[in-house]
């Protein structure tokens, strides 16, 4: 396994990260045994961040319980506090998070959003002293932009950004990657598949179950799978000529960026987890990528 630094003077992490949204049943409904054993699988295949909220339903006692059973020392734990950033909000949660997830210190822990309704000084000084205490080891901030996290930098320090970051949804190349370089702030993207549209298994007529959080969605709609399939098809065959899949391929091109840390990935099962495992290891080659760049477009 790959691995990179966490910022600019962070822990050494996998460069393939376990995200905990689907095992907490928002992409359906996921048995607890099912989740465990894919918990179990990324560890085993050498991911060490796993990546969970307090927003992401079940995630967090699920993976307590499946870290009771191995060294906490091989798994670096990041979760998020997420609505409510007032201070005694801030403080509630990171102890609801530790007992869930069992364990004494959360490694990373994130504000999961910029919400105007309170002030980020709030916030971030009661982020600073969650670390002070040794709650916390790392503070990192998710969905920031540059000018937001500017504000949260002036109060405490930031070891990482999670951002939503894909093949499909690059906004984050122009300002906020070239930023993170700069400030030495680790980046971890969310939602590398796009939600599962990088997998390239939905077509026009696919409709998702009830509880799965993509249903309705209009980037799900008919019309807008019918206009991506073809450039899907395509990124697919460059993957094919390499041996790999496109979810491979997809994952790979966010590594292509030095300040990319760590690809946070959503995984249902151990197999999906093994996929994702041989996205680290290899690159695209110049020519490649500009054939993946000429068929986004």
């Amino acid at each position: 396994m790959e691995v990179r630094q966490l910022g600019r003077d962070g822990p050494t992490i996998s460069v393939i990260g376990f995200g905990a949204w689907p095992i907490g049943g928002g992409m359906g409904r996921i048995p607890e045994s099912d989740a465990i054993a894919t918990i179990h699988a990324a560890i085993d295949s050498g991911i060490t961040l796993i990546d969970t909220a307090q927003a992401y339903r079940t995630s967090e006692a699920v993976i307590g319980q499946a870290l009771a059973s191995r060294n906490r020392d091989d798994v670096f734990i990041a979760s998020k506090v997420s609505g409510d950033y007032s201070r005694a909000h801030v403080v509630s949660a990171a102890e609801q998070s530790l007992r869930a997830l069992r364990t004494e210190v959360i490694d990373l822990y994130q504000v999961h959003g910029w919400n105007a309704a309170y002030p980020i000084e709030e916030t971030m000084t009661a982020m600073a002293a969650l670390r002070r205490e040794g709650k916390v080891r790392y503070v990192g901030v998710s969905n920031f932009n540059v000018d937001q996290m500017r504000q949260a930098l002036a109060i405490c320090p930031i070891q990482s950004l999670q951002p939503q970051y894909s093949l499909l949804d690059r906004h984050i190349e122009d300002e906020i990657l070239p930023f993170c370089e700069r400030e030495g702030i680790g980046i971890l993207p969310h939602s590398p598949l796009a939600k599962g549209l990088l997998t390239g298994k939905y077509r026009p007529g696919h409709r998702f179950p009830d509880g799965d959080e993509r249903a309705g969605r209009a980037v799900f709609d008919d019309e807008n799978l019918g206009r991506l399939s073809p450039k899907l098809d395509a990124l697919a065959a460059i993957a094919r000529a390499r041996g790999k899949t496109l979810v491979q391929l997809a994952i790979s091109a966010l590594l292509r960026q030095p300040a990319v840390t760590c690809v946070l990935v959503g995984g249902k099962n151990p197999s999906q987890v093994a996929e994702h495992i041989g996205a680290q290891g290899w690159r695209l080659t110049d020519e490649e990528w500009s054939e993946v760049e000429r068929v986004l477009g």
